[in-house]
């Protein structure tokens, strides 16, 4: 029996030396559990990073294109009002030709001449209009060099047409708000 007191007290002395290292263990699942999370939590962390500074340049690279889309328009828009201001520009010298010609018939007899050059000439006015051109009215008006080119000056008949046209060598025009020709002066001195 003695043998089985001892035998049974050797277990008892071993239970003690088994349980702390069961103990221990969970410490150390513990501690790699904690450095795991820190682990993710640093990945985590970068992966945000690089998330944020994506997105920061997906947003710059739209707002790029964003603008080179709108300049893009912008400049077809110029390149068409510019191909429309040069056509309309060439057309000038015809209406010029219309309105010499409507000065000298108002001194002839033939009134089918008269009609016909005043409905050519109204037509393409009319259609010219609403192209965006418009005269420019100079005679009478304070000479303003932002529409008008002074061709002589010539002394004025009145003191109050001092620094005005006194009349217009050509007509001027703008086309959209812009001088596409400006009006050739007399201006009284």
């Amino acid at each position: 029996m003695s043998d089985k007191k001892e035998k049974i007290e050797e277990p008892q002395a071993e239970a003690p030396v088994e349980q702390t290292p069961q103990a221990e263990e969970p410490k150390k699942k513990q501690k790699k559990e904690d450095r795991k999370g820190e682990e993710l939590r640093k990945q985590v962390a970068d992966l945000t990073d690089k998330l944020a500074a994506e997105k920061d340049s997906y947003v710059r690279l739209m707002a790029e294109f964003e603008t080179f889309r709108r300049r893009s328009a912008e400049d077809r828009l110029n390149l068409i009002a510019s191909a429309s201001a040069k056509t309309i520009e060439g057309l000038l010298p015809v209406l010029d030709d219309c309105e010499r010609a409507m000065q000298m018939l108002e001194k002839s007899s033939d009134e089918a001449a008269k009609e016909g050059t005043a409905l050519i000439y109204n037509k393409l006015m009319d259609y010219l209009k609403t192209q965006g051109l418009a005269r420019i009215e100079a005679r009478g008006e304070v000479f303003n060099t932002d529409f008008h080119e002074a061709v002589t000056q010539f002394p004025a008949p009145s003191e109050e047409l001092k620094g005005k046209v006194i009349d217009v060598v050509q007509t001027g025009y703008t086309l959209g708000g812009k001088v596409l020709r400006y009006a050739k002066v007399v201006v009284g001195a």
